[in-house]
C-alpha cells in the first residue's frame, strides 16, 4: 500500500466514524428530530399520521423521492401517510395547486413522479397553467376537467390549508417529515436520507407506544 493510499483509507475511516457512531445510538431529540410546539392535531383517527413536506421544485425532494416511496410502501397498517406541498411565496403557488388537483382527481400517486421528472430531468418550470395542463393531458387526464379542478375554489382552499399546516409545524426547509403531530425530522438534520428514514421508524414506534398509554 502506498503512502497516499494509506492516507485515503485513514481519511475515509475518519469521516465514516461519526456516521457509524450515530447509527449505533438511539436518535436524539434536538439533533435527529425536534418536538412540534405546540403539538398539532391529526386527521387520521386511530392511525399514526405521517406527513411529508415537499416541493416539486426542490432538488433534494426529487433525490429523496425514490427512497421515500420504497419506505412508504412498507409502512404498517396503523400508519397513514399524507403529503403537504410547500411554497414559500406566490411564485410557486401553482405547484401546490398542481399537487392537490392531482390528489383530488385520484392521480397523485401515478403522476407525482412525472411532475418531478418534468422539472428536474426535462428542465421545465411547470409554473404556467397551460404547461401544467399539457403534462396532465399527456398522462390521460381530460384537459377541460383538469382546468376546472385546478382553478376551483376547493383547490385554492386546500392550498391555503397546506400553507397553514407547514407554518404550524415551523417547516423552514424541504424535504421534512412529521409524525403524529408531535415530531419533525429531515435528512438535513440527521445527515443522510437513509438516516432520516431510520429516525422515522423510531418516531413511529414512539408514537405507537404513546398512543397505547
Amino acid at each position: 500500500m502506498t503512502f497516499d493510499s494509506h492516507r485515503r483509507l485513514l481519511l475515509a475511516a475518519t469521516l465514516a466514524a461519526p456516521l457509524a457512531a450515530r447509527a449505533q445510538r438511539a436518535p436524539a431529540e434536538g439533533t435527529d428530530y425536534r418536538l412540534v410546539v405546540p403539538p398539532q392535531p391529526v386527521e387520521t383517527g386511530n392511525k399514526i399520521e405521517v406527513l411529508e413536506f415537499f416541493q416539486y421544485g426542490c432538488p433534494h425532494c426529487y433525490a429523496f423521492n425514490p427512497e421515500l416511496e420504497a419506505w412508504r410502501k412498507k409502512l404498517a397498517a396503523d400508519v397513514e401517510y399524507r403529503r403537504v406541498h410547500v411554497n414559500w411565496d406566490a411564485s410557486t403557488a401553482n405547484h401546490t395547486k398542481l399537487y392537490y388537483a392531482l390528489e383530488q382527481l385520484g392521480r397523485a400517486n401515478d403522476v407525482h413522479d412525472k411532475v418531478f421528472a418534468a422539472i428536474h430531468v426535462n428542465k421545465k418550470r411547470m409554473l404556467d397553467a397551460n404547461e401544467i395542463a399539457d403534462l396532465v393531458a399527456a398522462n390521460g387526464i381530460d384537459r377541460k376537467q383538469w382546468l376546472e379542478v385546478f382553478n376551483s375554489f376547493s383547490i385554492a382552499t386546500r392550498a391555503n390549508r397546506a400553507m397553514q399546516t407547514w407554518r404550524a409545524y415551523k417547516i423552514d426547509g424541504t424535504p421534512a417529515l412529521a409524525v403524529d403531530g408531535k415530531f419533525v425530522t429531515a435528512p438535513s438534520m440527521v445527515g443522510s436520507r437513509a438516516g432520516a428514514l431510520a429516525v422515522m421508524d423510531f418516531l413511529i414506534q414512539r408514537a405507537r407506544a404513546e398512543r397505547r398509554k
